[in-house]
């Protein structure tokens, strides 16, 4: 019988391996080297922290939040190389909802049954 450390050990190399993955990193490391697009993807995400935990806490959103994100998404849509990253990571998490769906299979019908 495998260990299944191992098996999810094999499956992080494998991983890393495929295309989808390597798309992303380049992705990555393309948006890294333009310093100013950078900076707006590090405040985008720097934002949706800060909304989630300010949701966690039980806090709404107030209208200067509103007018924040709408602002933010509008710098991103203008920006080819944050627009480029956010395609290649949905094509790779298609991949990742796959493996999530086949691993949590056993747990899924066991609460069906």
């Amino acid at each position: 019988m495998s260990n299944i450390y191992d098996t999810a050990n094999q499956l992080d190399r494998e991983i890393r391996e495929m295309d989808a993955f390597k798309a992303l990193s380049a992705s990555f490391a393309n948006l890294k080297a333009d310093e100013s697009a950078y900076a707006i993807f590090k405040e985008f995400q720097e934002f949706q922290m800060g909304m989630q935990q300010k949701m966690s806490a039980g806090e709404e959103m107030t209208d200067a939040d509103a007018e924040q994100a709408q602002a933010l998404a509008e710098k991103i849509q203008q920006e080819p190389l944050i627009a480029d990253l956010m395609q290649t990571e949905q094509a790779f998490s298609l991949v990742i909802n796959d493996l999530n769906r086949i691993i949590m299979t056993p747990l899924r019908e066991l609460y069906e049954n």
